[in-house]
């Protein structure tokens, strides 16, 4: 009887949540990756310049206890998850460190969301859209780009097909928003954005892709939480946009002298451990929330005229 009505206020308390968006003064985050974490620390000073309470979580994500506890005594009621693995310097340390991986993104990422739900807390997830490849259905070149309904078809790395696996059961939790990132950009040029790691390659290849340009989308990201949305959400900027626009624009905006090779998708998978997703992700359901949102290639040229201002300050 004791677990019935536990269970039935526990439901209560989460339709209720999503009848109305949480006000500011009400709302407190707790943001794991955000003392470590590229994009945790992003998210942890857009909070902050918004004016919300928010703290960094001190627990890892596969220790229930510590959790449990810092819940106790931070009190949150929005948690987010920007922690897990992407491997260094990129996925393929996934390849030769599968249990770890599997300790972070799969078991350490359904405990947070289990805590969250058991505690009545609104849980929002950076996830990945690398869990879907270019297919007959959705051919490159298209502008035919897969739903938050379409069945992932990438298992070419393990770091995706953990993701994989991860994206569909965090749908069984009605307090959890995941979010699919692709190839995050930032004004930053940090070592993990995509911009950076591009022009650091001897070779790239030339292949247009949805990405997320991070100076728009986290502050969107939070209002989604604010809004104790939930579910899946393809998480791009509309449209795609290749490697070599990218590259031409770094040489336009930061480095004239700046040049590259490409070579073929072919030829980059025999020298990784493990394939790379290529594909274009419909932001349709994105876009009914947010019809501002910036397509790729503006949103890429602000990034741009950021970095360049940036560099003559």
């Amino acid at each position: 009887m004791k677990y019935f009505a536990l269970s039935f206020f526990v439901c209560c308390r989460f339709l209720s949540a999503t009848l109305s968006p949480t006000s500011k003064e009400e709302t407190r985050f707790l943001v794991f990756g955000g003392k470590t974490g590229w994009i945790g620390n992003m998210i942890l000073e857009e909070l902050q310049k918004g004016g919300f309470v928010c703290i960094p979580a001190e627990s890892r994500l596969e220790n229930r206890e510590e959790i449990l506890n810092e819940i106790e005594k931070t009190q949150p009621t929005h948690i987010i998850n920007a922690a897990g693995v992407t491997g260094v310097p990129n996925v393929d340390w996934c390849e030769s460190n599968k249990e770890q991986t599997l300790r972070s993104n799969i078991i350490g990422a359904l405990n947070l969301a289990d805590i969250a739900y058991l505690k009545g807390l609104h849980m929002t997830n950076f996830g990945t859209g690398c869990i879907y490849e270019y297919d007959e259905t959705h051919p490159l070149g298209s502008s035919i780009g897969f739903t938050e309904e379409d069945a992932p078809n990438f298992f070419g790395s393990f770091y995706s097909s953990t993701k994989v696996v991860l994206d569909k059961l965090l749908t069984y939790y009605p307090n959890v928003l995941n979010l699919r990132l692709r190839m995050p950009i930032s004004s930053d040029l940090s070592p993990r954005n995509f911009i950076t790691k591009i022009t650091k390659y001897s070779k790239v290849i030339n292949v247009a892709n949805s990405m997320t340009v991070l100076d728009e989308m986290i502050p969107l990201a939070i209002e989604l939480a604010r809004q104790n949305e939930t579910g899946n959400y393809n998480f791009t900027n509309p449209g795609v946009i290749s490697h070599n626009e990218i590259l031409s624009l770094y040489k336009e905006y930061v480095d004239p002298d700046f040049t590259w090779e490409n070579f073929s998708i072919e030829e980059q998978n025999q020298i990784l451990k493990a394939k790379r997703s290529n594909n274009e992700l419909d932001v349709t359901k994105l876009q009914g929330k947010f019809p501002e949102l910036k397509e790729i290639h503006a949103a890429l040229i602000e990034v741009f005229e950021k970095i360049k201002q940036q560099k003559t300050q």
